[in-house]
């Protein structure tokens, strides 16, 4: 099965954090990997997998003006380190889902779940978002000042089923439910759900 991934992938980066803390994040080793028979298909745009019925979003548009990434990642490029706080590369799942709407599933959503919805919307054009899943990138200091205006535009965006995951962090999610609670859906490992049919 060959894997989809944005060019930027493949870049090795590292992150520098205010405390002088350097945490290196090397890239996956691409050679040994193919040797294995791993086949990478790179793609900066939305790609349609399994038979057309899933899109990964390709590089995903920054709109929101609050969602600015991560300021201490950089990357390195021509040998030197670069200012990399926007994760191209960062993308996201998603499924129409019949009499529903947009199931669009993040990993830690360096996007922004803002701008990760909105760029949903746009490239499938459909405006239902059903249900918004997966880690939302919203814990720390660097982030935590953006909980209320994301969450003030979820509620406008008004997915009927909000799962946010491990990135998340315990802040964002107590407002998620305070805020949201007929969307929210607590998850932890095993859980399972079910979108689909009428209702």
């Amino acid at each position: 099965m060959p894997i989809h991934l944005h060019p930027d992938a493949f870049r090795n980066r590292r992150s520098e954090l205010p405390d002088g803390t350097v945490r290196h994040m090397p890239p996956m080793d691409r050679g040994w990997l193919e040797e294995r028979g791993v086949r990478f298909v790179e793609n900066r745009g939305p790609t349609l997998l399994l038979g057309g019925s899933v899109l990964a979003t390709g590089e995903i548009e920054r709109t929101s003006g609050f969602e600015r990434g991560f300021p201490p990642h950089k990357a390195e490029v021509d040998g030197d380190w670069q200012p990399d706080p926007e994760l191209h590369d960062d993308q996201a799942l998603v499924m129409n889902v019949k009499e529903k709407g947009l199931v669009v599933v993040t990993g830690c959503c360096h996007s922004g779940a803002v701008n990760t919805l909105r760029h949903a919307q746009k490239v499938t054009g459909v405006d239902t978002v059903y249900a918004l899943l997966g880690g939302l990138h919203l814990t720390g200091a660097t982030f935590e000042p953006i909980i209320e205006p994301t969450v003030n535009a979820l509620k406008q965006i008004a997915p009927k089923c909000l799962m946010a995951g491990h990135c998340t962090g315990w802040k964002a999610m107590h407002t998620l439910a305070n805020e949201m609670p007929e969307s929210y859906v607590p998850s932890s490992v095993g859980t399972t759900l079910v979108v689909g049919g009428t209702g």
